[in-house]
């Protein structure tokens, strides 16, 4: 007769036998019997000090190690508290799995203690949710979470975990590896000659492509298939669509291409459901059937040419087959629009005094960026300015759904991911507001970075709408304080803390963040800029 064990223990040798090894977590009641379970288990916890912070986590795990990334919670309020990391993981497009502990199915809908409509909270924000029935059941549910979560576009995917099915006694049946891993989504060879042939048809074709491909095998399949076909791919993760900084001027290459190939990004807001492209043809190359009715609603016979795959599949397969586009003028414009910058802000380099210019801050750290490098840059107008300037080999932003205070997470997560080289998160004093207490996780976890807080002391984003919609003396209710200390607040929970009032103290405030060896806030000053307009005239 084959063992028996409890279901937390199933839940730890299924998450194992996926190919999980760091699991993003806040204790609490519901979810004892699995951290009783995890010891031993082979799979490290970072304990965090807020349940969003180990949904962002996750996020970030997950898109720089291609596991899939695991955060565990506990019912009820904890539970309510990941949710709202959830969007961002969803619009990342990142294969993350939220296990949640609950009340027990035995005292369900009798007011059992933190009992909360879970599966319905999570289901309008994840790719699938469902409540865990059965101990013997459990393997099989984590194997079909985590498929969900990698395939297609990936993304969340939710398992609410009762604490009688965590505490009953099962055989602890598994599923094969095969069942952890992704569908299989290829692009067809037909589909592939269709795709390659509508863009050397095209006079001046353009590659758009979403989150699912910032990841380190996306990357590498981004530019294998930029290379082949003599063409820039656009990676659009912004909130701001064609106004995204680090695309420079992508507005005018859309604006005079004849030919869009989606290549796995979603035909949103973002592109203003087509219309960025007025004279183009588009072509889709989706996972999603939901996306590809609402692009054929939107463009109508502009969608010439709908092909269903998995978008690093589909990169993959056209990088393999790709040769130069015959117009490589075009490439060559198209790759120097994205590239635009203002020659106006050499100026801004090296500036003098302080506040410092966001774009003067910007320089300056892009000359700390040597070696192996992460960077992490959050949103908010201070954000954009580091979007727009700073360069590393790998980069995360706060992503399409535009909520901030992600970044100072993923950089915790970056750093367990990273163990080498450098990792760098920009942000604003409004942002650093969110997840500050998450230093501590750093510290307690030696998980150094350098957070760098670009301090003007508003809310400026929405300042700058106020002022713009409404004029200067209707702006309100975005003032925080100027001359804040956050620096103080990383060496008050054992890190190491920087303030910076003036260009002349920056560069050695960094080299000592740096070299600390400690999770680092560096606090300067900036003056309130709005973000930057790369849009030629």
């Amino acid at each position: 007769m084959q063992h028996e064990m409890r279901g937390a223990d199933i839940v730890w040798n299924a998450l194992r036998k996926g190919g999980v090894s760091r699991v993003f977590s806040l204790s609490g009641n519901h979810i004892m019997e699995v951290y009783d379970a995890a010891f031993g288990n082979g799979i490290g916890i970072v304990h965090v000090r807020h349940e969003a912070a180990a949904l962002h986590m996750a996020e970030a795990w997950a898109r720089l190690t291609g596991e899939v990334g695991v955060a565990l919670v506990t019912g009820g309020q904890g539970h309510t508290n990941a949710c709202a990391g959830l969007p961002t993981a969803m619009a990342g497009e990142a294969p993350v799995l939220l296990l949640s502990g609950h009340a027990p199915t035995t005292e369900l809908g009798m007011g059992a203690f933190q009992e909360t409509p879970q599966v319905e909270m999570a289901a309008p924000l994840t790719k699938a949710a469902w409540m865990a029935r059965r101990a013997e059941e459990l393997g099989a549910d984590i194997a079909r979470a985590m498929r969900l979560a990698r395939s297609g576009r990936p993304g969340p995917v939710h398992v609410s975990l009762p604490t009688d099915v965590l505490e009953a006694r099962a055989a602890p049946a598994l599923p094969e590896e095969a069942e952890f891993l992704a569908r299989p989504m290829p692009l067809s060879p037909d589909s592939a000659a269709a795709v390659l042939a509508a863009i050397h048809a095209a006079e001046r074709p353009l590659l758009v492509c979403g989150s699912a491909l910032n990841t380190p095998e996306g990357a590498r399949a981004r530019a294998a298939l930029a290379r082949g076909l003599n063409l820039p791919i656009a990676i659009m993760e912004s909130p701001r669509g064609l106004n995204d900084p680090s695309l420079g001027d992508l507005a005018s290459a859309l604006r005079r291409a004849d030919l869009v190939v989606l290549l796995g990004k979603p035909l949103d807001f973002t592109l203003r459901y087509g219309a960025a492209a007025p004279e183009a043809r588009f072509v889709a190359i989706e996972p999603d059937g939901q996306w590809i009715d609402r692009a054929a609603r939107a463009l109508g016979p502009r969608l010439a040419l709908v092909a269903p795959a998995a978008p690093l599949a589909a990169a993959e397969a056209l990088a393999a087959l790709a040769t130069p586009h015959r117009n490589a003028e075009w490439g060559e414009w198209a790759r120097m629009a994205i590239l635009h910058r203002p020659e106006s802000w050499a100026a801004l380099r090296n500036r003098p005094g302080g506040p410092l210019h966001p774009a003067t801050l910007a320089y300056a750290l892009q000359e700390h960026l040597v070696g192996e490098t992460t960077l992490l840059m959050d949103g908010g107008e201070v954000g954009q300015w580091m979007q727009a300037i700073l360069q590393a080999d790998e980069r995360l932003t706060n992503g399409v759904a535009g909520a901030i205070g992600a970044v100072l997470c993923f950089a915790v997560a970056a750093r367990a991911a990273r163990p080498q080289g450098r990792v760098l998160a920009c942000m604003g004093d409004g942002t650093f507001g969110f997840h500050m207490a998450e230093l501590d996780t750093a510290v307690r976890h030696n998980l150094p970075f350098v957070c760098v807080v670009g301090n003007d002391g508003r809310w400026n984003a929405e300042y700058q709408i106020q002022r713009r919609d409404y004029g200067e003396a209707r702006a309100h209710g975005c003032d925080l304080g100027r001359a804040t200390r956050y620096d103080l607040v990383a060496t008050a929970l054992g890190g190491h803390g920087e303030f910076v009032t003036c260009f002349e103290e920056l560069h050695p405030a960094l080299e000592r963040a740096f070299g600390s060896g400690r999770p680092a806030v560096v606090n300067v000053l900036i003056e309130g800029q709005p973000a930057p307009s790369l849009r030629r005239a």
